[in-house]
């Protein structure tokens, strides 16, 4: 893959950038139009979707940063986005042009103050791995290999320019409205702004470790405090495929199984007994080893969960309260999933979505053991999705709805979800977490 010499980093730059890839999706439309006459409607649609996906994904790689971490979050939405956008998107997981090796170096310099030959005894300048906020390298020292994770240039000073530049988008595509909806977006920011601080993110991989360590085959690196600053962080090299290499061949189900149990237990120890939880969980972020135990990396992005949010959100997994109609709509206006400004109109619809949607998501949390490799369920999600995302009536609603907190769990719970259904784990002990 060709290497970049340089990112665009002021925020003129950037939002020339991404004028000129609204053109180009200008002219797919324009083709789109054309494209019906000749083929039918479906053809011409999917096309469009690919052209566009190309366009928007070309520019975001090469703007990189806080751009091209919004479109890998999308691409965990697999029943939001078109499957052009989801296939393109993925790519920002662990596949986007590095940059050129005099550019790693310059970068270096500038953030640790050194030369890489000064800190470590051999230092890869062509990276192994680039994505959305870095790229990975190969050194050694202490004898042992190394990762070094360099962060590329301007990208925490671009975080709140991108984001404004993204919000219309968002907006409109998520039709949300009201002067509180900043909530959300500030939200997304913060985040963003902590998984530029890699002195934050060090500190984080050593705690989850020293808490998670203990879950059966479950991996993590050691992380060098010594070889790493607010830019550059260093850790053990882990030898290993990326799960979705690992899940491209046909593997052994009682692997699958083991693996499926070890990133469940992960999770659910997290959110239940830490209350904070690894909110990335996407293939880029772990790995297989030869040992078939699952290897965890990537803690920049940890999501606290307060107990005013965590309480009301698990009670509504049960199924006897989701039941409950009384019970259940109290427990909507407490995470601000139905709004005191409501009509009635708006509030019975949207608490009727929320019944079918927690039925159907909360269905493994209503069993002792869960079939992740059971299609059905997944395609329930997405006809769900699909249905939803096409509903006239819903469009004409303010879609400010839920808890700022919404945004990272559910994306932690898709993104595992989806994960456990790569990995086609069956017989996953739901509850097991409690025992280790």
């Amino acid at each position: 893959m060709k290497s970049i010499d340089k990112i665009p980093t002021g925020k003129i730059q950037r939002a020339t950038k991404l004028v000129s890839t609204g053109a180009k999706i200008g002219v797919n439309y324009l083709k789109y139009y054309g494209d019906k006459f000749t083929t039918s409607e479906e053809e011409a649609k999917e096309k469009l979707n690919k052209n566009n996906a190309e366009d928007i994904y070309d520019s975001l790689k090469k703007l990189k940063g806080s751009a091209l971490k919004v479109a890998q979050m999308l691409s965990m939405e697999k029943s939001i986005l078109p499957r052009a956008y989801v296939e393109k998107f993925s790519l920002a997981q662990f596949s986007v042009p590095p940059l050129s090796p005099p550019l790693v170096i310059k970068t270096f310099r500038r953030y640790f103050g050194k030369h890489p030959s000064k800190l470590f005894d051999k230092f890869n300048s062509q990276s192994i791995n680039a994505a959305s906020i870095g790229q990975v390298h190969l050194a050694e020292k202490y004898g042992k290999k190394l990762a070094v994770k360099i962060q590329y240039p301007g990208v925490a000073e671009s975080i709140a320019s991108d984001l404004a530049l993204v919000k219309p988008i968002a907006t409109k595509m998520f039709n949300i409205r009201g002067k509180d909806s900043d909530k959300y977006f500030q939200e997304v920011e913060n985040k963003l702004i902590e998984e530029t601080n890699y002195e934050l993110e060090l500190k984080q991989s050593k705690e989850v470790t020293e808490l998670c360590g203990h879950i059966p085959n479950l991996k993590f690196p050691n992380y060098y405090e010594e070889l790493s600053s607010d830019r550059i962080l260093t850790m053990d090299w882990m030898e290993g495929q990326h799960l979705s290499e690992f899940t491209n061949y046909k593997q052994d189900q009682e692997v699958l199984n083991i693996l499926g149990q070890a990133l469940w237990d992960f999770y659910m120890y997290q959110i239940h007994c830490i209350k904070k939880v690894h909110a990335d969980p996407h293939p880029g972020n772990f790995l297989v080893t030869k040992k078939n135990e699952l290897v965890a990396l990537d803690f920049g992005c940890m999501k606290e969960v307060p107990d005013t949010f965590y309480k009301p959100y698990f009670e509504l997994a049960e199924k006897k309260n989701i039941e409950d109609q009384t019970y259940f709509r109290n427990k909507l206006y407490e995470l601000e999933i139905l709004r005191e400004d409501d009509t009635e109109d708006e509030a019975e619809f949207f608490t009727q979505m929320f019944r079918e949607m927690l039925m159907l998501f909360g269905q493994p949390f209503h069993k002792e053991t869960f079939d992740f490799s059971d299609t059905s369920f997944f395609n329930q999600i997405a006809d769900l999705g699909e249905r939803y995302s096409k509903n006239t009536e819903l469009r004409k609603m303010n879609g400010n709805r839920g808890s700022k907190h919404f945004i990272y769990m559910n994306r932690t719970f898709f993104g595992l979800y989806n994960l456990m259904h790569d990995l086609k784990a069956q017989n996953v002990k739901i509850g097991n977490y409690q025992n280790l």
